[in-house]
């Protein structure tokens, strides 16, 4: 069978479709990764074939101070990138998935990418929707803590009723914003949808899998319908994947260090984080990894950096977490999945987006604690530390979790859903 992953957004969006796409083509299928130009080094590398997808929004978000400020905006974020990135290119998008969704079995589509279902409906395919995180479902009965009104989440006690009003105010708002897919779907002959592309149009009739644990959001009675949660997808290989040879000595040569990470998306708009970071390991002498990215607006001076810390652009989350005391991080779905699979408490600091509704639902398990992005400096940072390294109770939160998630697999559960779907069967 013949199935093509469609995704965009950080490396975080990519990573889950890397996992399926690979076990995929294990099992004998062909598998084409639709993406941003930028990553098709790493598709390739799977030895997936790779298909460009505009617009290359990676590339935008790291290629631009500006627009990463903009993108990461706490409480506008999400709008920016919709409205400003994604849906002035939407034409571009349909063509370019047109093209290589000829003669697919399947269609796996990333929700921000509002061409999909258009392109499955014109080629009469099947199509189905993967969900990273599960705020975006947007239950009234496990309601999301959303940034522009993270004060209205407390009223989630009340009952359904206040989130049922608030959706529908979302509703409302949002279909103003996807007038642009309403006018493609004209261009293109297609019938107008009574669903808002926002909302209910991301979910595709076929099935919707949640590749996320079920600890973090169990399925709601208001969720779409053919639900299934599958687990987290893991994928966080590089090249070479053998673990630096310093870092490798550094772990090993004392106590399990704090990692400190933004992953993928707040690391191009780190302001002081690893200045305030490092302040604080240095202060409690405290072992620790610093993981700054490319951006050479995180660059550390040596000169800074004690013996007791050890800085890297990047190294494979599953290696180093795993031997880690706490990692410290922004709250990317892909983060808190390696976080809780290697069984270690976190403390997030979100930035924008589905953020503070992971850090809120990771906090909800007992696994971390969180520090709002404008509070975080030295002196919270440790404050905040100390509680998840000598509280046993995050730990074993956090192991208990990951139990859970090493008896799920993922993406072996993504692939055999998949498969039916292209077969035409529901889950």
């Amino acid at each position: 069978m013949r199935f093509v992953l469609a995704t965009s957004g950080t490396h975080g969006d990519l990573n889950p479709y890397l996992g399926v796409g690979c076990l995929l083509r294990k099992r004998g299928h062909e598998v084409v990764i639709a993406t941003c130009l930028s990553y098709r080094s790493r598709v390739e590398a799977e030895g997936l074939h790779f298909h460009r997808l505009r617009p290359d929004l990676n590339e935008l978000m790291t290629g631009s101070a500006e627009i990463s400020g903009k993108g990461n905006d706490l409480k506008s974020g999400t709008q920016f990138i919709l409205r400003t990135l994604v849906l002035p290119k939407l034409r571009e998008t349909y063509d370019d998935l047109l093209e290589v969704c000829q003669g697919a079995d399947l269609l796996v589509n990333h929700p921000v990418l509002f061409a999909g279902p258009l392109v499955a409906e014109k080629l009469g395919i099947r199509w189905t929707s993967a969900i990273l995180s599960p705020g975006i479902f947007l239950s009234v009965h496990d309601p999301a803590l959303l940034p522009p009104l993270a004060w209205f989440h407390s009223l989630r006690k009340l009952g359904p009723m206040p989130h049922r009003l608030l959706n529908a105010v979302i509703d409302r708002i949002t279909l103003r914003w996807m007038q642009p897919v309403e006018a493609l779907r004209k261009e293109v002959n297609l019938p107008s949808s009574l669903s808002n592309p926002a909302r209910g149009g991301m979910f595709s009739p076929t099935g919707t899998l949640g590749w996320f644990c079920s600890a973090l959001g169990a399925p709601q009675a208001d969720w779409p319908a053919r639900t299934k949660v599958t687990g987290f997808v893991f994928f966080d290989k590089t090249t070479p994947t053998d673990l630096d040879g310093a870092l490798q000595a550094f772990l090993e040569a004392g106590a399990p260090p704090i990692v400190f990470t933004l992953g993928t998306s707040a690391i191009t708009v780190a302001g002081e984080f690893y200045r305030a970071s490092l302040e604080a390991v240095r202060q409690k002498a405290w072992r620790a990894v610093i993981l700054t990215g490319a951006d050479p607006r995180n660059r550390i001076l040596q000169s800074d950096v004690p013996d007791s810390v050890f800085v890297a652009e990047y190294a494979p989350y599953s290696e180093v977490f795993a031997r880690a005391a706490a990692v410290v991080h922004a709250g990317g779905i892909g983060t808190i999945a390696q976080t809780l699979c290697a069984g270690v408490p976190s403390v997030v600091v979100p930035f924008a987006a589905d953020q503070p509704d992971n850090a809120y639902r990771l906090a909800r398990l007992g696994a971390s604690r969180t520090i709002a992005r404008g509070d975080y400096s030295a002196r919270k940072v440790v404050a905040e530390l100390e509680v998840v390294l000598h509280d046993s109770a995050y730990r074993e939160r956090a192991k208990a979790v990951a139990r859970q998630i090493c008896g799920e697999d993922g993406a072996a559960q993504a692939c055999d859903a998949l498969e039916r779907h292209a077969r035409g069967e529901v889950t």
